[in-house]
C-alpha cells in the first residue's frame, strides 16, 4: 500500500505535515478529515510531481498576474474571514483555490510573512506590482479599525466595478478592431499577389493600362521597393514620440491634446472623473483619512493633466475647507461632478455621493461609448469599402480596356 505525504490545516489554522498509508489520494482525504483536518496538498512520497507539483511549478515565472485574478483573490478570501475563518487560514485555502501559479506564489509569500508576525497590509505591500496603494491603504485602515472583512467587501465590489467597466470598453474596441484588421488584410492580399500578375499580364499584351490601374501600380511599387525605408521610419518616429511622452512635460502636453480630442477628449475625461469619484469615495468610506486618499487617488488617475491638478486640491485642502471649490478652480472636472460633491459636502453624505458621481459617469462612459462607436463604425465601413473598391476598380477597368483591344 502505498505512502502518502500531507500538508493540513488544524480548525486553528495550524499547519501540520505527516505521512499517511492508504489505498489512494480519496482515501488520505478521508482519514484527514477524521481527524478533523483541511488537506491543503497531497503526494506520493516514493514519486515526485515534476513539473506539477506547486513547489516545483514554473510557470509561476512566467504566468502575469491579471486584474481578474486580484479580484478573485479578494472575492475568496473576503468570503472565508466573513464566515468566521482565521486570516492565516483563510490565506492558506486562497492560495489553495487560486489558480495563477504567479499569484499563488504571492499569497503564499503573504502568508508566510503574516505567520512571522508581519500585519496583512505590510506583507501584501511587499509587492507593489500587484497591490496598489489603494489596496494596500485599504486593508491597513480595516486592521487598524477591525473591519478587514468589510474592508475586503468593499474593495471586491470596488475591482468588480473597474474590471466591469474595462472590459465593456473592450467589448465595444473588438469590432472595430477586427474591421480594421481584415481589411487591411484583404488589401495587401489583393496588392501582393493579385495586381502584379495583372501587371505582367497587360504589360506582355502591350496594352495601356488606364490611369487609375497607374496609379494603383505606383502606389504599390512604392511600397514594395521602400518599405524598409517606411518601417524604418515609423520605428524612429514612434520610439522619438515615446521618449517625448515619457518626460515630463510631453506627458503633460500629450495628455492636454487627448482630452481636446474630439468625441474622444470627453470620453477620456469622464472616465478618470468615474475612476477619480470611486478610488476617492471608497478610501474615505473605509476609514482613510481625506489628505491620505487623495494621495492615493492621484497616483491613479491616469492623465497627467488632472493628476498634477490634483496638487493645488491637496495644497486647499490641507489648509481647510471642502473639496468641491478646490476641484471648481482646477477647471478640470465638469460641473455636474462639483456640485454633486458639493452637495454631498452640505448634506454630510460626502461618501455616498462620490460614489454616485462615480456610477454617473461609468453609465455615462457606457452610453458615450456606444455613441462614438456608432459614429466611428459607419465611417470606417466606408473608408475601408472605398479602398478595397478603388483596387477593384482600377483592375476591371484595366481587364475592360484588354477586352477592347483588336485581335
Amino acid at each position: 500500500m502505498p505512502h502518502f505525504k500531507y500538508k493540513a490545516t488544524e480548525r486553528s489554522g495550524k499547519v501540520s505535515t505527516g505521512v499517511i498509508e492508504a489505498a489512494s489520494q480519496t482515501a488520505v482525504v478521508q482519514k484527514l478529515k477524521d481527524q478533523m483536518l483541511i488537506p491543503i496538498s497531497i503526494e506520493t512520497t516514493h514519486t515526485k510531481k515534476i513539473g506539477v507539483s506547486k513547489e516545483m511549478d514554473f510557470r509561476k515565472y512566467f504566468a502575469r498576474v491579471k486584474l481578474r485574478d486580484v479580484m478573485d483573490f479578494t472575492a475568496k478570501l473576503s468570503t472565508l474571514m466573513d464566515a468566521g475563518v482565521p486570516l492565516d487560514r483563510s490565506l492558506a485555502i486562497s492560495s489553495e483555490l487560486t489558480e495563477n501559479p504567479k499569484m499563488q506564489s504571492i499569497v503564499r509569500d503573504v502568508r508566510r510573512k503574516v505567520q512571522g508576525g508581519a500585519s496583512f497590509g505590510d506583507a501584501l505591500s511587499q509587492h507593489p506590482k500587484v497591490f496598489s496603494r489603494l489596496y494596500i491603504n485599504m486593508v491597513r485602515s480595516g486592521e487598524a479599525g477591525g473591519v478587514l472583512e468589510t474592508i475586503l467587501q468593499r474593495l471586491t465590489g470596488f475591482l468588480e466595478e473597474s474590471e466591469t467597466l474595462r472590459q465593456e470598453i473592450v467589448s465595444q474596441s473588438i469590432y472595430p478592431v477586427l474591421l480594421i484588421t481584415v481589411s487591411s488584410i484583404v488589401v495587401v492580399m489583393m496588392v501582393t499577389f493579385v495586381l502584379p500578375k495583372f501587371t505582367v499580364i497587360f504589360e506582355s499584351m502591350g496594352a495601356d493600362i488606364p490611369l487609375p490601374t497607374k496609379i494603383l501600380v505606383n502606389i504599390t511599387n512604392f511600397f514594395k521597393d521602400s518599405w524598409y525605408f517606411i518601417v524604418g521610419a515609423l520605428i524612429i518616429a514612434i520610439a522619438m514620440f515615446r521618449k517625448y511622452i515619457d518626460s515630463k512635460e510631453g506627458r503633460v502636453k500629450w495628455d492636454s491634446i487627448k482630452l481636446k480630442l474630439p468625441m474622444i477628449g470627453g470620453l477620456l475625461l469622464k472616465i478618470e472623473v468615474a475612476r477619480f469619484a470611486r478610488t476617492l469615495g471608497t478610501l474615505v468610506r473605509s476609514g482613510v483619512p481625506i489628505l491620505q486618499a487623495l494621495s492615493i487617488v492621484k497616483e491613479t488617475v491616469g492623465n497627467r493633466v488632472i493628476s498634477d491638478s490634483l496638487l493645488s486640491v491637496y495644497a486647499k485642502l490641507k489648509e481647510g475647507g471642502g473639496l468641491s471649490n478646490p476641484l471648481k478652480e482646477t477647471g478640470c472636472f465638469p460641473p455636474l461632478a462639483v456640485h454633486m460633491i458639493a452637495v454631498g459636502e452640505e448634506t454630510g453624505s460626502f461618501e455616498s455621493m462620490l460614489i454616485k458621481v462615480a456610477d454617473t459617469y461609468e453609465n455615462d462612459v457606457r452610453v458615450t461609448i456606444k455613441r462614438v462607436m456608432s459614429a466611428v463604425e459607419p465611417v470606417m465601413i466606408v473608408l475601408m469599402g472605398g479602398i478595397v473598391g478603388f483596387i477593384v476598380f482600377a483592375m476591371l477597368l484595366a481587364v475592360f480596356n484588354v477586352a477592347d483591344m483588336p485581335i
